[in-house]
């Protein structure tokens, strides 16, 4: 057993609370949000959700093959539809265009997939654990802002396969500190989510 899950949460801690002070999140965290806003971002997280969980569905890499055990918890592209359904009505795929800080985003996750998958692991770590760990919050936070009718328009925050997120969040750090990671590794996936958080800055800026 290694204490990867320790030293990837305080590697990344800087990032984190980077992330959580640009204009966007501090505005939304504040109740401040404009639905058009809130929809681009939403289209946003659908391409790099579904580039992601698709690429962690295809590899090989006995590493970050370790991931599909979440999928059916956690995957969210699913939602998103719902949700892009909800904004956009049933002909919404006609309607999305991605952002450029989303086309890099997405870039990158295909590059780490070709050429070192397990970095992966980091990008799965980045977004799934802040979606678990704020999620909730968020939710009410968009539901009060955006004034939408109840459980339309945020199935993106529900997990309805996870039954309490501080357990999954416990199960999930017990795995990552299990994987057969060298310290080289190690620090190669906590560059690589600082990299995902500078990222998910760039489409929160933009």
């Amino acid at each position: 057993m290694s204490d990867f899950s320790a030293q990837i949460k305080a590697g990344t801690k800087k990032s984190h609370s980077a992330a959580e002070n640009t204009k966007f999140v501090a505005q939304f965290l504040k109740g401040v949000l404009d639905p058009e806003e809130y929809r681009k971002l939403i289209t946003d997280f659908y391409y790099v959700y579904d580039t992601m969980e698709q690429r962690i569905q295809e590899t090989k890499d006995p590493l970050a093959s370790t991931l599909r055990h979440w999928s059916s918890q956690l995957n969210r592209t699913e939602f998103l539809e719902r949700d892009l359904r909800y904004y956009y009505g049933p002909m919404w795929r006609d309607l999305q265009t991605p952002s450029e800080s989303c086309n890099t985003y997405c870039y990158r996750i295909n590059e780490v997939a070709n050429d070192n998958p397990y970095l992966l692991i980091a990008h799965h770590y980045t977004r799934y654990i802040g979606d678990l760990s704020g999620g909730k919050i968020l939710r009410g936070i968009a539901e009060n802002a955006l004034d939408l009718p109840v459980g339309e328009g945020l199935h993106f925050y529900n997990f309805p396969k996870v039954e309490d997120a501080k357990k999954f969040k416990a199960a999930y750090r017990v795995t990552l500190d299990s994987l057969d990671l060298d310290q080289s590794q190690i620090n190669a996936l906590i560059a690589e989510a600082n990299y995902a958080f500078r990222l998910n800055m760039y489409m929160f800026d933009e």
